[in-house]
């Protein structure tokens, strides 16, 4: 799976262009500080750890809906949120971005800068700024380290246990035990999703990083907005409703945090021909 895995996400190495250069310079910590002192549980989780631990979630991701058989679709996904990712506050990260095959409606990130999105939830986007959006959330749960934070809180598995931990602990070859204990948090995670403050945190700094990028910051509240139209019983966005506030609240959330401040970039490019031409072949 590691193999088929590496093989098959399509990697972009230049930047993807826009129409217009963002001309602005954005404090993030400033913009969604919380008043909260960041949580030190994964400090001796180096980098390299980490994507280690990323590739075996993306698998287990990947092993459930295999990688959409689209080369272009995956290689402009990809390059928008590559270019995305040089505007987080981990750009050296190795990223990596795909879609998967699957007609429900959600997008994944996994330790280490790996992000899914479903094919569902592409053809319900209307432009490149939204998909720029979902795409900087997912990549805000990556610089934050929120999964490796669920999964050292040893979250749904037995108590007292830190799987993060006990995974690296291990040198050379991996005990079955260990990847067990590590694949079972992650399928606690999926299964019962991030803390809402996780959540919130990533819609706020996701409009920040899209708009960094040259994006209207409004693709992401566009989105909450077209989702929560939508039918919560809806089998497609199961999954995406059991793991995440609703709608609402996000946008809430958002206003509170943001108010007007990013009115201003608006203005922004939204490409929706772009992304109109690229994805009508998916």
């Amino acid at each position: 799976m590691m193999r088929i895995l590496a093989m098959t996400f399509v990697v972009a190495l230049c930047a993807f262009p826009r129409a217009v250069p963002a001309q602005f310079n954005l404090n993030l910590n400033r913009l969604i500080d919380t008043g909260k002192n960041l949580r030190d549980a994964v400090k001796d989780v180096d980098e390299k750890q980490e994507a280690e631990i990323g590739r075996e979630y993306a698998a287990l991701l990947v092993g459930a809906a295999p990688l959409l058989a689209n080369a272009e679709v995956q290689r402009y996904v990809n390059r928008v949120g590559r270019w995305l990712s040089l505007h987080s506050e981990r750009p050296d990260l190795n990223w990596e971005f795909g879609v998967i095959d699957s007609g429900n409606i959600n997008a994944f990130a996994t330790p280490g800068g790996y992000v899914l999105i479903t094919k569902g939830l592409l053809a319900r986007l209307r432009n490149e700024a939204e998909l720029a959006g979902v795409l900087a959330h997912e990549t805000a749960h990556v610089v934050k380290r929120h999964h490796l934070n669920a999964m050292k809180k040893g979250k749904g598995v037995e108590a007292g246990a830190n799987v993060v931990s006990m995974y690296l602990e291990q040198q050379g070859q991996r005990s079955a035990a260990a990847k067990e204990k590590l694949v079972g948090g992650m399928k606690e995670i999926m299964l019962r999703g991030l803390d809402k403050e996780d959540e919130f945190e990533a819609d706020r700094m996701g409009v920040v990083i899209a708009a960094r990028a040259g994006y209207d910051p409004f693709g992401l509240p566009s989105v909450l907005q077209m989702l929560q139209s939508l039918n919560p019983k809806d089998s497609e966005l199961s999954l995406m409703f059991a793991t995440h506030p609703d709608p609402g609240s996000r946008l809430d959330a958002l206003d509170r945090a943001v108010g007007s401040r990013l009115d201003r970039m608006a203005s922004q490019p939204q490409a929706a021909e772009r992304y109109a031409r690229l994805m009508q072949d998916k």
